[in-house]
């Protein structure tokens, strides 16, 4: 009951100038949020107009006639399943891969004292200003030569690698604001120094793991230079590659272009809204033993 008379005697206590500016952040954010989801409406109304109605000079946004057959022949005009296995193969591959390499790494950096840390460190952001298409040349001649080209496993390879010092940076200052208290209790309990960091800091540091593979997942979800680069058969393609396949030599195909590109962005829609709640902090709280 206490609780509540404060929250009523909270909300009483605003002045007009403080209810003012709330309703105008409301309005803010709801612009915000308007002006972010735009596009996707844009491409949900194209993909449901016809070809003529798309090319037409005195087209509307919303469609005159809604032709919900695209969102289906979509998957008949091309192996959309089978691209969408592939993205989910290499996305998911790379990202197990930047995970469990990058959870030792960001560990070392964050725990142990050794020579030449820093400037381990220190390449390791380096590394992130070099961008995929810089080393384009120098990639394909590697996977050449490891008769590695066209195949799902190089493109695998390949995002792991140029995701892991992101996946380092960010688990190592997860680490850095973990307490170091916690494990110093667990060894006391006659735990090493791998069983400390499996029991106790990873399940603490979960949020920070969540995180960070959510972005490596959308990275190599939308990853296109490299994948157009070393893939040239058909059914090997990533989705961002494969619904190119919509894109002819006279004429773009924008209602089906547009149905594949929203079909695209299910996978990462249902990964934030099963780990939603992972994304938390303050999980340290009280953690330390006593």
């Amino acid at each position: 009951m206490s609780k509540q008379k404060e929250m009523t005697v909270t909300k009483k206590a605003r002045t007009p100038r403080q209810k003012a500016l709330r309703l105008l952040m409301y309005v803010c954010l709801i612009l915000v949020i308007l002006l972010i989801l735009y596009p996707y409406f844009v491409m949900f109304t194209s993909s449901a107009k016809s070809r003529a109605e798309i090319y037409s000079p005195n087209g509307t946004l919303l469609p005159i006639e809604w032709l919900w057959a695209n969102f289906t022949d979509v998957w008949k005009l091309a192996p959309l399943a089978r691209y969408f296995m592939n993205s989910l193969l290499i996305a998911g591959g790379s990202t197990c891969i930047a995970i469990v390499c990058g959870i030792p790494a960001a560990y070392a950096l964050a725990r142990m004292r050794f020579k030449g840390k820093n400037f381990f460190l220190g390449m390791v952001i380096v590394s992130q200003m070099f961008a995929p298409v810089v080393l384009l040349i120098g990639i394909y001649k590697v996977i050449n030569l490891m008769n590695l080209t066209d195949t799902l496993i190089s493109l695998i390879f390949i995002n792991a690698a140029f995701n892991q010092a992101f996946a380092i940076w960010l688990l190592r200052g997860t680490f850095i604001s973990i307490s170091a208290e916690m494990e110093q209790a667990a060894t006391i309990d006659g735990c090493n120094r791998l069983q400390a960091m499996i029991r106790v800091l990873l399940p603490v540091a979960a949020p920070g793991i969540v995180t960070t593979l959510i972005f490596i997942f959308i990275n190599a979800w939308n990853e296109y230079t490299v994948a157009l680069t070393l893939i040239s058969s058909d059914l090997k393609k990533p989705l961002t590659v494969g619904i190119t396949i919509f894109n002819g030599y006279n004429m773009i195909e924008w209602q089906y272009l547009f149905a594949a590109s929203l079909f695209a962005t299910i996978p990462v829609v249902i990964l934030f809204m099963f780990i939603e709640k992972h994304l938390t902090s303050g999980l340290t709280s009280g953690g330390v033993k006593g």
